[in-house]
């Protein structure tokens, strides 16, 4: 699950020194696929126990203070700077307090398996994106090739043959509206926090702060505390906070330290995968043929929607 702005998205932040490294890059990205694919069965049971408003509330204060812990031994700081702060909280509300409130309640009303195969068509609405507004970022026949096919797989889970039959279409338009609300919150952050200064961790550190703090408004609006404490619920929750959210991100900025931005963005497309095994063999979730045929297909999309144009060689004449 994107939750933040990396490299991959090219913006122009001063990295941050990277960590020490403790295990191999492999391991460490199994283990990003392995938290980012699980977060779904994660979400679903939160939500058993708590509303999806409280779930993701719980959710960015464990992940928010992970971040903080971790900025305390690295000894950073929050950013500075009003305007700063203000583009922080359009980010914090677009890549993390919309998606994550959007994604809890989608599954209230359907699977876990089908929330994460929805999670990878980011990078078809990124495309799809680039086509309608004016961006740097040029489509190729190949990638308007992987924006079709990508698009194809997505009504081949939903099983649009049969007319959508047995599924819930609130459910499926508020997970695909959540991976949606990534890409545009990527090119929200290119052209408004481009060249800030700041690390990565102090910028997110910021970031996960403003989202929870846009939580702690709207929760107590929409929810009334709960009756009762639902452990198995709050563990889930808290590991989605701590893992999903916070661990996640500092292995992801390793990640892109050590092998570079294009490997490890390729986590994205385990996500489904775990996900669905998760959903079916955890929460017992059926599993029709079109799901993991079309989760196939939409992979395939996303990923050719990741092919860049090689740069074109300059002849240079001799003197």
């Amino acid at each position: 699950m994107s939750t933040v702005t990396t490299p991959a998205d090219r913006v122009a932040i001063a990295p941050s020194a990277p960590p020490r490294r403790r295990l191999d890059w492999r391991l460490r990205f199994a283990a990003l696929s392995l938290i980012w694919g699980f977060s779904f069965l994660l979400i679903k049971v939160g939500t058993e126990g708590y509303a999806p408003f409280q779930v993701t509330l719980g959710r960015l204060l464990f992940g928010t203070a992970v971040l903080a812990a971790a900025m305390a031994v690295r000894r950073e700081r929050l950013p500075r700077g009003a305007r700063t702060w203000g583009h922080l909280a359009v980010a914090a509300f677009l890549l993390n307090a919309l998606p994550f409130s959007l994604f809890a309640y989608a599954e209230l009303t359907i699977p876990s398996t089908l929330a994460g195969i929805c999670n990878a068509t980011s990078p078809l609405w990124g495309m799809a994106l680039s086509l309608v507004a004016l961006s740097e970022d040029r489509p190729t026949r190949v990638r308007v090739a992987g924006l079709g096919l990508g698009f194809l797989g997505v009504l081949t889970v939903l099983g649009a043959w049969q007319g959508f039959h047995g599924l819930d279409a609130t459910g499926t338009a508020l997970a695909l509206l959540a991976s949606l609300s990534y890409p545009i919150g990527w090119i929200y952050v290119r052209r408004t926090l481009a060249g800030t200064g700041h690390s990565h961790l102090s910028m997110t550190g910021a970031q996960l702060l403003l989202a929870t703090v846009q939580l702690a408004v709207v929760t107590p609006l929409f929810t009334t505390l709960p009756t009762r404490v639902s452990v198995v619920p709050l563990l889930a929750v808290a590991a989605l906070g701590a893992l999903g959210t916070g661990l996640a991100v500092l292995l992801q900025y390793g990640l892109v330290a050590e092998v570079g931005p294009t490997t490890a963005q390729m986590v994205t497309y385990f996500i489904p995968v775990i996900a669905t095994a998760a959903g079916v063999a955890l929460l017992g979730e059926a599993l029709a043929w079109s799901t993991p045929v079309g989760a196939v297909i939409v992979l395939t999309g996303a990923a050719l929607t990741q092919v860049r144009p090689k740069p074109r060689k300059v002849s240079q004449s001799q003197p």
